[in-house]
């Protein structure tokens, strides 16, 4: 059976009077890499937000964990929060510390370990998203884009999460850079096992790693379904979305052309 690392049901959302989510449902499974994609003003990342609890539904329901997120303060919902990591769409480096304190700042403000295990902690981190020990003492301004993202990644992995929170990973990557990025999320997901939620608008990002794609459309999840599957679906916003001249591009490379 499969397990639903989140859960939504029946989601609102209003800002005044505009209505940005309406009954919207959607699950993600444990493992996955699901891909969230939809218009501008769709609400891609008001939804990540209402997921990692920085926003609350206006009606409706959202678990992750099991955790009812819903702006509670409680030992519960502290300890769902610390199984999670999120990469932000610049990095959101802090540019006054090294890549060293800013992978450690986790470890620090959320754990209680000696100095010499934070240590080790950041440079395995390190190793694993392909960096040197080296770059440990470089500024966030020292840093190419791609390395940016790298850090980055490995401060949201620094807790060991379960679960991993991507907007738009591979934003202003340039090819080379966002072919060697993607290759890393989809090594760094089958050795740690992690389920991946994703915001992206790159869609061969989106071909290359998604286990299933949710396309939100007309104030909700219109499917939720593999990326053949999703294509299937002659429905406007899809065809505009994924059919256009790029898109082609990126099914034809990976042999998901729409028949």
């Amino acid at each position: 059976m499969t397990e639903n690392i989140i859960e939504i049901r029946n989601l609102w959302k209003i800002y005044s009077s505009s209505v940005i989510h309406q009954d919207l449902n959607l699950d993600v499974h444990r493992g996955e890499i699901l891909s969230l994609v939809g218009g501008s003003g769709s609400g891609k990342t008001t939804l990540v937000r209402q997921m990692i609890g920085l926003e609350q539904p206006t009606r409706g329901k959202v678990k992750v964990f099991g955790e009812l997120m819903d702006g509670s303060v409680s030992q519960h919902v502290e300890n769902a929060r610390n199984r999670w990591g999120m990469l932000f769409q610049h990095g959101a480096l802090f540019s006054s510390l090294t890549v060293f304190d800013n992978i450690a700042l986790p470890l620090r403000e959320l754990k209680t370990l000696p100095e010499n295990l934070i240590h080790d902690l950041v440079m395995l981190k390190l190793d694993m998203v392909r960096l040197l020990s080296a770059d440990a003492d470089k500024m966030p301004s020292d840093l190419s884009g791609g390395m940016v993202k790298r850090v980055a990644l490995a401060r949201a992995l620094a807790l060991e999460p379960e679960l991993l929170f991507l907007d738009e990973p591979t934003a202003g990557l340039d090819p080379e850079s966002c072919e060697s990025f993607v290759s890393l999320i989809r090594t760094l997901q089958s050795a740690l096992g992690l389920t991946i939620v994703m915001v992206t608008h790159d869609l061969d990002t989106l071909f290359e790693l998604s286990t299933r794609v949710a396309v939100l459309a007309e104030k909700h999840v219109i499917i939720c379904a593999s990326p053949k599957e999703v294509l299937a679906l002659p429905h406007p916003f899809i065809q505009s979305f994924f059919l256009g001249e790029r898109g082609q591009r990126a099914m034809t490379a990976l042999n998901l052309r729409k028949p």
